[in-house]
């Protein structure tokens, strides 16, 4: 007796997927080294004095250290822990008061003026306050860190409540769902790309600003604190490049985490399936 039901196949993985990505790896590799060839000839050679620009290689060797330095891995560490103190408050803070928003056009009506007289002030402005009020302790830059990345989280939230389907909250609806239900299953759900989008332009200004605010206010501690006191104290240009270059892989390495995270829990939404598909 045969089986009614028909099994359906996948579709096969295509295979150019990971060499292209692995291509593109090898080409942005290739394009930083021509970027620390020329930045070594260009010291080398004279053309700008090794105290202003050091040779590529003793920066390079100087991230290696800085890279199994106990003294310089805890001062990353404190920038980080205020950057996901605050980022963490941010999403907390600007999702509930985005979808509230969102969720009602009176609402957002009427605190439209307020979030446009707060939105432009910015946050580097608001240091001399911050440290009047909170001291240069890691109150300060979180602080400032929530304040600074509220705006992109709370936008976006708005901007993905209001792109729900209304048939799809009206089906619901029409199934018995309740309000909150609906928010759950329905409008949460679809506004989770704008949602997410908005934490990953989020944590980039986080790390921006957690170390402005440590370079700038001179922060008892952090990354941007450490970098302060090598150029200033120490007149250690190369030091200064090396934490500069480190805090930049740090940004990426965050990104390229959220990215996976995106793709993981949001592989479902037609931008990441073109973007698949763009890659294979």
């Amino acid at each position: 007796m045969t089986s009614l039901t028909t099994r359906i196949p996948r579709a096969p993985r295509r295979a150019g997927a990971g060499s292209s990505r692995r291509s593109a790896v090898v080409r942005g590799a290739l394009g930083f080294l021509a970027l620390f060839a020329v930045a070594e000839v260009i010291s080398r050679s004279g053309i700008v004095k090794e105290a202003f620009l050091p040779p590529a290689s003793v920066v390079l060797m100087r991230v290696g250290q800085l890279l199994v330095d106990p003294e310089f891995l805890g001062q990353v560490l404190a920038t980080l822990e205020a950057w996901a103190i605050g980022l963490g408050i941010c999403i907390v803070v600007s999702v509930t008061i985005g979808v509230l928003l969102g969720s009602s056009r009176a609402a957002y009506s009427g605190s439209r003026a307020v979030i446009e007289f707060l939105r432009p002030i910015p946050s580097v402005a608001l240091i001399p306050v911050a440290m009047l009020v909170l001291g240069n302790d890691a109150e300060m830059k979180i602080a400032l860190i929530v304040f600074s990345t509220s705006w992109p989280v709370l936008f976006n939230t708005i901007y993905g409540m209001h792109d729900v389907d209304p048939i799809a909250k009206l089906t619901a609806k029409s199934f018995g769902r309740g309000r909150l239900s609906t928010l759950l299953t329905v409008s949460l759900p679809s506004a989770a790309p704008f949602i997410f989008t908005g934490i990953r332009i989020a944590a980039s200004v986080a790390l921006i600003v957690a170390i402005s605010a440590e370079l700038l206010a001179g922060a008892s501690d952090g990354l941007g604190r450490w970098m302060l006191d090598a150029g200033a104290t120490g007149n250690r240009p190369d030091l200064v490049y090396a934490a500069t270059i480190i805090a930049g892989l740090i940004g990426l390495a965050i990104n390229f985490v959220l990215v996976l995270v995106e793709r993981r829990f949001l592989s479902w939404q037609p931008a990441l399936r073109q973007t698949d598909k763009g890659t294979a």
